[in-house]
């Protein structure tokens, strides 16, 4: 379990009076199935944040980095009929990981999160058209590439789409670097 974690499961007992295998017993009693569906009946029956709300439905569904026996399982399967991405995710990672070696890489089911003492990036094969780097710069304005997130609850503020690595320009890398930045 890492660090991001054990606060969030401290957290979550100091906010609601219960540790998360209560939450996961109550969810499983719901027979609620999908990510989505548990985190809407927390968020609406229990006013969970998104978050919270995120750790308990991975931590149901064994979706997370943290259930997966292998994360690189998690990041192989995240291309699986979008192979071509793959370059994109693999040039991304080499240019972050000259940003330094102190921020984490967490695979979830869909995504691959970036965090440092929080969030700041996730690179995402979106669909089979479009790669997405989701950004945490709050209070940036959009500029060039860098569009805001529709929606309060997204777990990025900003996001740059991709189609492919041509359009990983030096003016992407510096928008990466400065979440980086900021998430320290």
């Amino acid at each position: 379990m890492d660090q991001a974690e054990k606060t969030m499961r401290e957290n979550l007992l100091k906010i609601s009076g219960k540790p998360l295998e209560e939450w996961i017993e109550i969810v499983k009693q719901k027979q609620l199935a999908k990510h989505g569906e548990i985190q809407k009946f927390l968020k609406e029956e229990y006013n969970f944040t998104y978050g919270y709300a995120n750790l308990v439905a991975h931590k149901t569904l064994g979706t997370d980095a943290g259930s997966s026996e292998n994360p690189d399982e998690l990041i192989e399967k995240q291309y699986v009929g979008k192979e071509h991405f793959r370059p994109i995710f693999d040039r991304l990672m080499k240019e972050i990981g000259q940003f330094g070696a102190d921020f984490e890489i967490a695979p979830k089911n869909a995504y691959v999160s970036l965090r440092r003492k929080r969030q700041f990036a996730i690179l995402q094969p979106a669909t089979k058209t479009r790669f997405e780097i989701g950004i945490n710069l709050k209070g940036q304005e959009p500029d060039g590439v860098l569009e805001l997130v529709p929606g309060t609850n997204a777990m990025c503020s900003h996001r740059i789409k991709i189609e492919s690595e041509n359009d990983i320009t030096p003016e992407v890398i510096d928008w990466i670097r400065l979440a980086y930045t900021k998430s320290n």
